[in-house]
């Protein structure tokens, strides 16, 4: 079969509601599968061209130009694309910005924040400001509790914890002149953030921005003299600003995805449409779930509920019923709802691509479910 047959034959009837590696945007995929064999006419594959040559130094830069629009970053930011995903910065923030006898602050709202938390420990005095593992993570702690430390290097959270599907609302209020830094990898480039309040933003493409293999991160230039020269270069931010993150060869393909994942977001209208989507996607989810009478429950405290990661539980954690509800909707082409192993249960992510077609069939499929089960 040729080309163009198989083109044209592709299905894409199944809804992808996977934590990530999440859906991708249809038109995405097809750019690059149109680009794959042949970049823009230069005879090589983008996975070949070299990532010091004239091809990848416009992906690259074009990537970057898309990211510093679509989120309004500041001039006096840098913007660099780094690997481990977005858990090894839990070990490269500290390592950059504190020292072993430096005082760091950490909000630990679920197992994200907890692990950055724990991996930061050999690299400075780690100081958990306040913590709702008590409450099993079904909330943001009251921030009436929260204790900061007098002189710490950085402050450090996560806006949205994907397994226990907890979401800040808004931007923590840190002591005046401390950076706060912040874990956005599941809700990066799904709503507005004002740069300008960070130290740091870092998070895996995976999820809103693209595909596994490349952490994009947004630092504020006067941090990076924070840097030690004895560290890893891997893990040296100020090296890889330096260099504009080409100290070595970087995961190419993944930053060429980001990059028509961001120049997707711009054509569709920016951050703005995307938080209007989410949104609106979240909000009839929710519906479904507390419409139910009890036969769907989300365990998070409502005033701090994910619009990206949404928990499920059907009547209260009946693993039986659950597991109908997986192969069911598999079986109607609806796939990666399982929770995530810690916690059990269903989730629905709701990320930048999942589309309003995918989002109704669930409802829909949630709702026959209920007659057939309850």
């Amino acid at each position: 079969r040729d080309y163009q047959s198989i083109q044209h034959t592709m299905s894409r009837e199944v809804i992808n509601f996977s934590a990530g590696p999440s859906c991708l945007p249809e038109e995405v995929l097809r750019t690059a599968q149109s680009e794959f064999l042949d970049w823009h006419g230069c005879g090589r594959s983008v996975c070949e061209v070299s990532h010091r040559g004239k091809e990848f130094t416009q992906i690259i830069e074009q990537t970057k130009a898309d990211i510093k629009k679509v989120m309004n970053v500041p001039d006096d930011y840098v913007i660099l694309f780094l690997v481990g995903g977005g858990t090894a910065q839990f070990a490269a923030v500290p390592m950059n910005f504190a020292s072993p006898d430096t005082p760091a602050d950490y909000i630990v709202s679920g197992s994200w924040s907890k692990q950055a938390a724990e991996d930061a420990r050999p690299h400075c005095k780690v100081n958990i400001v306040a913590t709702s593992e008590d409450s099993k993570f079904t909330t943001i702690p009251d921030r009436s509790t929260w204790k900061f430390s007098p002189d710490a290097a950085y402050v450090h959270y996560c806006d949205n914890e994907t397994i226990y599907g907890v979401e800040f609302q808004d931007v923590p209020e840190v002591p005046a002149g401390v950076p706060l830094v912040c874990d956005m990898s599941s809700n990066l480039m799904s709503r507005y953030v004002d740069v300008s309040k960070f130290g740091m933003i870092y998070g895996g493409t995976q999820k809103n921005s693209g595909i596994a293999g490349v952490t994009i991160a947004i630092i504020r230039k006067d941090l990076l003299a924070r840097s030690r020269p004895t560290l890893p270069s891997i893990m040296n931010y100020k090296k890889k600003a330096e260099h504009n993150s080409l100290d070595n060869t970087p995961p190419t393909f993944s930053i060429y995805m980001a990059g028509l994942v961001t120049k997707w977001i711009v054509d569709q209208g920016g951050i703005e449409e995307m938080f209007r989507r989410r949104q609106d996607k979240a909000k009839r989810v929710y519906a479904a779930i507390d419409s139910s009478n009890g036969f769907y429950t989300c365990p998070t405290e409502r005033s701090v509920r994910s619009m990206v990661n949404i928990p499920i539980r059907i009547k209260g954690g009946d693993d039986k019923t659950e597991e109908a509800f997986l192969k069911e909707a598999e079986a109607a082409k609806m796939v990666e709802l399982k929770g995530h192993r810690s916690v059990g249960g269903l989730r629905v992510s709701l990320y930048n691509a999942m589309s309003d077609e995918g989002v109704d069939r669930l409802v829909k499929f949630m709702d026959s479910f209920q007659k057939d089960h309850s």
